[in-house]
């Protein structure tokens, strides 16, 4: 009894301590955090948002960046098919801001290969020659900015002189009227009849607005800054216009049965002389304002230039500057990443730049008929203005709101999926056609409205039906992903930890894509079948 009593015990101790050892060594050597392993994958990117089914609207269509416009390929009234090209603009600055681009593309990489390279004498010879270079053009670029702002000052002083002269013979011209028709009104109308009284308030309402052209005719001269001759310039047309329309109901009182044969043929014909006189400064007053805005465009656009050539000027200086320093000193690690990310940065430029030039043609995003055309060849367009318009051949569209995170992946074109509560069994397709490029704040969040057309709608579809949408914004497929949770960032750079053996080490990374089921995108950094550690 004794014997099996010690057996018992020595097992239990043999068990107890078993069990203490794997909970000490084995267990302990058990990872203390969460790996994922880096894998080719799809990722999709897609947004989701509630909207509303309404009426097919009138879309309007503008270019994404500014320029002049070339070509309009089509006419009001014309019918568009989905894809057609409707409009473009002149891409010459574009192909010259690309060109400047990309030499300084090739200079960038120039620097970075001469870095690694080392120098030679004759290579800081030619590397100060090209600052001296560089600082002289860039002094003629300053220079000729100074000459484009002066020329323009000098043209805007110009037209407004113009219009000082057009405002004070428009009043010479109202006010010659005037002195007419009250010796006219003096003349043949005195009395109390309905067609003297007639006559009476039509003298004081040409009067009454002489008076108050004259008021901001004075403040023009007395004052001659651009903003009173501008406001001078809305008030004479506003005036010229009503004394034209009291001349007229004048003109008219005169051939009144009663007074046909009193009024003389020379009074009648001086009548119809200061209409006309009157008609004339009104169209020089819209004349003059239309020089001035067009002056004021010209203006902008040659100055724009020239800031343009000053900036890829000091650029290049910047560029030549620094490549001397290079050409001067030993490479550092510090100075291969700085100029490697200087030769990614003009890259992105680059890439920007060829990207604007493709999206110089405005392209119907549906099917539909042009309703209107806003600009024509030769005017300047912004992303804010529309251009054409069109009607969509579909009956019913979807208006969502859009948070402002998510609207710089939505892109009109992209293929979306709608599900309308009144058929939840049934996806309908649909397509972005247009991003109102103006925000709306709904409690005090920043939204931007989109609208979509509804490709396939039921019959028994109706206006005012809520609609789940969901935008396939992006995808990328048979790319090397992780979770979302692995990414660190942190002074300006993406990180990961990577896992090597029973090493952790810390590498940078560059990301893309990033899906909505919380996958990214590896551009480089990462290898199919490393393991990095989730946070």
């Amino acid at each position: 009894m004794k014997k099996t009593l010690v057996w018992i015990i020595i097992i239990i101790v043999l068990v107890g301590g078993s069990i203490f050892g794997y909970q000490q060594f084995i267990r302990e050597k058990e990872p203390p955090y969460t790996l994922a392993t880096v894998a080719y994958g799809d990722i999709v990117q897609e947004v989701i948002e509630t909207g509303t089914v309404k009426v097919g609207e009138e879309i309007n269509l503008s270019f994404r960046n500014t320029g002049r416009i070339k070509e309009i390929y089509i006419e009001k009234g014309d019918k568009v098919a989905t894809g057609q090209n409707l409009a473009k603009l002149d891409t010459v600055q574009l192909i010259i801001q690309l060109r400047e681009a990309q030499a300084s593309l090739e200079v960038a990489q120039a620097q970075l290969d001469k870095l690694l390279a080392g120098s030679t004498p004759e290579e800081i010879q030619v590397a100060e020659t090209t600052v001296l270079n560089t600082e002289v053009t860039l002094e003629n670029a300053r220079q000729n900015l100074i000459d484009v702002e002066a020329d323009a000052k000098e043209d805007l002083d110009n037209v407004y002189e113009d219009a000082l002269n057009t405002l004070d013979d428009s009043y010479l011209k109202a006010y010659n009227a005037s002195n007419k028709v009250n010796l006219i009104q003096r003349t043949y109308f005195s009395g109390a009849n309905q067609e003297s009284l007639s006559v009476q308030e039509n003298k004081n309402k040409i009067k009454n607005n002489l008076n108050q052209a004259k008021s901001y005719l004075d403040i023009a001269k007395n004052n001659p800054e651009n903003e009173n001759i501008d406001t001078a310039l809305t008030e004479f047309k506003n005036s010229l216009s009503n004394i034209y329309d009291a001349l007229t109901s004048i003109r008219q009182t005169t051939e009144a049965v009663s007074y046909r044969d009193t009024v003389s043929s020379t009074d009648k014909t001086a009548l119809d002389t200061h209409k006309s006189n009157i008609n004339t400064a009104l169209t020089n007053v819209i004349n003059d304002q239309q020089t001035i805005s067009s002056t004021k465009i010209t203006n902008e656009s040659n100055i724009n230039t020239a800031q343009a050539t000053v900036s890829s000027a000091e650029g290049n200086l910047r560029v030549a500057e620094d490549q001397l320093a290079l050409v001067k000193a030993s490479p550092s690690q510090e100075e291969i990443n700085l100029y490697q990310a200087q030769t990614r940065q003009v890259q992105a430029q680059v890439n920007l730049l060829q990207n604007q030039i493709q999206e110089v043609t405005l392209i119907s995003p549906t099917k539909g008929q042009i309703t209107q055309i806003q600009k024509r060849v030769g005017e300047m367009a912004q992303p804010t203005e529309a251009v054409i318009s069109l009607i969509p051949a579909v009956p019913f569209q979807a208006g969502v709101n859009i948070y402002e995170e998510d609207i710089v992946k939505v892109k009109v074109g992209n293929q979306v999926e709608i599900t309308l509560a009144a058929f939840p069994d049934e996806v309908f397709k649909g397509k972005v056609i247009s991003i109102d490029p103006a925000e709306k704040l709904i409690e005090g969040v920043v939204y931007y409205e989109i609208t979509i057309d509804f490709e396939d709608a039921p019959a028994e579809t109706k206006p005012g039906m809520t609609a789940d949408i969901l935008i396939k914004t992006a995808s990328r497929e048979n790319v090397l992903v992780i979770p979302e949770d692995v990414i660190e960032k942190k002074d300006g750079k993406t990180t990961v930890q990577v896992l090597i053996g029973k090493t952790i080490e810390e590498r940078e990374i560059m990301i893309g894509l990033t899906g909505s089921d919380d996958l990214v995108e590896v551009i480089f950094g990462l290898k199919e079948g490393e393991e990095v550690i989730v946070e």
